[in-house]
C-alpha cells in the first residue's frame, strides 16, 4: 500500500538563526525570511536586508551602519542600542520595533513606518527632520508615525 499525501499552499516558517557577534560585513539577506533570528552584536556593516522578513528579530547591538533595510519588515524587531547609521530604512516598516538608544545619523527614512516604534526623544527629533512619504504596505506618512510637529 502507498500512501500519498499533499500539501497545497503549505510553505515551511524559517527557523530562526542564530547570527550573534558574527562579522557579516556586506553580506547579502536580501528576500530571506529571517523571522525571530539574531544578529546580537553581529558587525552587519553595508549588508542588504532589502525586502527581507525582520519580524521579531534581535539586532541588539549590531552595527548597521550602510545597511539596506529598504522594504524590509522590521515590526517587533529589537533595535536597541543598534548602529543604523546611514542605513537605507525606505519604504520598511518599523511598526512595534523597540529602538531605544538606536543611533540613526544620516539615515534614509523615506516611506518608512515607524508606528508604536520606541524611540529616544533626540533620536525622533532627528528623524523628524529627515521624516518625508508614504509607506506603500500601510499606507501611513512617515512624519505621523514619528508624532512630528
Amino acid at each position: 500500500m502507498i500512501v500519498i499525501t499533499a500539501t497545497v499552499g503549505f510553505a515551511p516558517k524559517a527557523l530562526a538563526l542564530e547570527y550573534n557577534k558574527e562579522i557579516l560585513v556586506e553580506a547579502d539577506f536580501s528576500g530571506r525570511d529571517l523571522t525571530d533570528s539574531s544578529f546580537t552584536k553581529a558587525n552587519l556593516r553595508q549588508s542588504n536586508f532589502s525586502h527581507a522578513n525582520l519580524n521579531g528579530v534581535s539586532f541588539f547591538a549590531a552595527n548597521l551602519e550602510s545597511a539596506n533595510l529598504e522594504g524590509s519588515d522590521l515590526r517587533n524587531a529589537t533595535l536597541d542600542s543598534a548602529r543604523l547609521v546611514r542605513a537605507n530604512l525606505t519604504n520598511a516598516l518599523l511598526e512595534g520595533a523597540f529602538a531605544a538608544n538606536a543611533r540613526f545619523d544620516g539615515a534614509i527614512i523615506d516611506g518608512a513606518d515607524f508606528t508604536d516604534t520606541l524611540l529616544r526623544s533626540d533620536e525622533q527629533k532627528k528623524l523628524c527632520k529627515l521624516a518625508k512619504g508614504t509607506n506603500p504596505i500601510t499606507g501611513r506618512d512617515t512624519r505621523d508615525t514619528l508624532f512630528c510637529p
